[in-house]
């Protein structure tokens, strides 16, 4: 990945983010040697495969093959992109930002937001204590009546708002927050004072309490920050969901309700994504993981890319009813948009989340169908085309084609068999509708893989191993810089660790500029220090893995030579003989030396 950080901020960072210690916050870790070992967060066991190397600042799992530097841990365990997992390290270890540094309104900003998150959280603890008292008795009894237990009404920190015009406002100001700050908050609001008029008297500034008479819903980000709030009125009042507007701690397109929920649970396989506050409340309290639900707004791509941090599928539990139907279509382009695998859960009767698990409790929220996209669009489809005219499967079998385009012909062959009976259409013509060709002629046709730099030569190759061994000891940094050569390299990673690392890069800043799993993982374990404590002992290695990968170069050298020499003549042919001659003599100092 390409940071906007300054390299030498960021190997700074690394330094004083002791990689054990961040770690020791999420896991035991025991010393080893000079490493230390765990239990990995990133995958269930039993055996100690994770281990940390305070020398190189690095982690890897010799399970799973996560791997390594402290920013890249923040990243995965928190569910951050790198930019955030920067920041959330910097702001730990009470380091500026470099961009902030020079900038002489950056602390007065970070000083208001600080003071808004505080706030917020005191009217979270306000409306929690009031649900419990004469005031948020009406709040507590619908929560009851909805099934909620007292434990999942304290998980969510749920509350309720009296119905006193300003009870919030003054209690927040006698806890020395101003009015100004409140109205930021979304908490208060403030009508300006007026001037009299020739017809009206002077009006004061008055200032009233957002969320009044209505049950609570605090919204907390992944970090545990109270961000906003949503509340039900109870009764036939309007709106019936009323939500803070955007504040300068909140934007309801950025997050999802229950994301500090979502960040605690390990190993999700996928996300729920619904609707409204109760279903998540309501799924979470008979034992569905990974619930959560956009705010008051259709799913932005911002969200779908959240949700992508905790799962590597969503699925989408929105509301039978038509308005759910649509918002299920709209989230199914933005998911599809960003690469997300999608499945639709399918709620008969047209009931919410919420009404289906109270009657069918957990077992038949585990057996309900997941719908693939295009099987839930085909099904929409069906309902806007009348099957019984031959216009009408026409229309279908085209529109359906659009939504069947880009599958594989696997995945497209079940499909073509539902269109065949639906519509009548011939396999063949549907599939030139579709613009597929046969799959036997798209196995034929099937373009070549590229080649990469992460690709290595084939596994089990006795120069491979060498050239990552030869990698694994310059990356301790105690051998003599020009022990190696750039050209003895004939891998193309290899070859240009060698180069940043002889050029004084960090292992941990190696590591994190890796663009995928695979080869981050590769990487980091190249990058371990090897089990010497001996300079000389590893001086030593280093040479033989030098000798063994030169010798190996001659060998093929000479092979080379000898394939095309009958096909010389001449001096070409005495060259040719010479070189073997100087290449044999130089392959038996290697076999002496070895």
């Amino acid at each position: 990945m390409a940071p906007r950080f300054p390299s030498a901020w960021l190997d700074e960072l690394r330094q004083r983010a002791d990689i054990v210690q961040v770690i020791s916050g999420y896991v035991t870790l025991k010393r080893n040697g000079h490493k230390y070992w765990g239990l990995c967060p990133f995958h269930g066991e039993k055996t100690a495969s994770f281990s940390v190397d305070p020398e190189k600042q690095l982690y890897y799992c010799f399970g799973c093959k996560a791997g390594g530097s402290v920013i890249q841990f923040i990243m995965d365990i928190e569910r951050l992109e790198f930019q955030e997992a920067v920041k959330f390290l910097a702001d730990q270890l009470h380091m500026p930002l470099p961009e902030m540094t020079d900038d002489p309104d950056h602390q007065r900003r970070r000083d208001q937001r600080d003071r808004l998150l505080a706030a917020n959280r005191e009217a979270a603890q306000f409306f929690h204590s009031t649900l419990f008292t004469e005031a948020g008795k009406p709040m507590l009894d619908y929560f009851k009546r909805r099934g909620l237990t007292d434990n999942i009404i304290r998980k969510f920190g749920l509350g309720a708002s009296p119905t006193g015009w300003d009870t919030l406002t003054k209690h927040l100001q006698a806890k020395g927050y101003t009015l100004e700050e409140l109205r930021l908050c979304g908490l208060t609001v403030v009508k300006p004072a007026e001037p009299a008029t020739e017809t009206t008297p002077a009006k004061p500034q008055r200032a009233f309490d957002m969320f009044r008479n209505r049950a609570i819903f605090p919204i907390i980000d992944q970090y545990g920050n109270v961000l906003a709030f949503g509340g039900r009125i109870l009764g036939d009042g309007q709106p019936k969901y009323l939500n803070t507007s955007d504040t300068p701690v909140f934007n309801k397109r950025l997050g999802v309700y229950a994301a500090n929920l979502l960040r605690k649970e390990r190993h999700l396989e996928r996300v729920i994504l619904v609707e409204g506050y109760m279903d998540v409340v309501s799924l979470t309290q008979f034992g569905v993981p990974g619930v959560c639900a956009t705010l008051g707004t259709a799913l932005t791509a911002e969200q779908a890319r959240l949700l992508k941090r905790f799962a590597p599928k969503v699925y989408l539990g929105y509301d039978g009813d038509s308005a759910g139907q649509n918002a299920i279509l709209r989230g199914l382009d933005i998911l599809q948009a960003e690469g997300i695998p999608t499945r639709v859960l399918d709620f008969p009767d047209k009931l919410d989340p919420d009404e289906f698990i109270r009657r069918d409790g957990i077992d038949g929220f585990n057996n309900l169908p997941a719908i693939t996209p295009e099987t839930y669009r085909m099904r929409r489809l069906k309902e806007q085309h009348d099957l019984s005219t031959q216009e009408g499967r026409t229309e279908y079998a085209k529109a359906c084609a659009a939504v069947l385009r880009n599958l594989e012909p696997v995945e497209l062959e079940n499909y073509i068999q539902e269109l065949m009976v639906q519509t009548g259409f011939s396999r063949e013509v549907l599939l030139a509708q579709i613009g597929a060709t046969l799959p036997k002629a798209v196995a034929n046709t099937a373009a070549p893989r590229r080649e990469t730099i992460k690709r290595a030569p084939a596994q089990g190759s006795e120069d491979l191993r060498a050239q990552e061994l030869l990698i694994s000891l310059i990356g301790t940094g105690r051998l003599p810089g020009d022990i190696a050569d750039q050209e003895d390299f004939t891998d193309p990673l290899l070859k240009t660790l060698y180069v940043d690392l002889t050029s004084g890069r960090s292992p941990a800043s190696l590591v994190e500029e890796q663009q995928d799993d695979a080869l981050r993982a590769r990487v980091s374990q190249l990058l371990l220090t090897p089990p010497s404590e001996n300079t000389d002992q590893l001086i030593r290695m280093a040479q033989d893995c030098l000798n063994s990968m030169r010798r190996r170069r001659v060998e093929e050298r000479i092979q080379t030579i000898m394939r095309s020499i009958n096909t010389l003549t001449g001096s070409d042919k005495i060259a040719a003989m010479t070189e073997v001659q100087a290449l044999t003599a130089k392959l038996n100092r290697f076999k002496s030396a070895r």
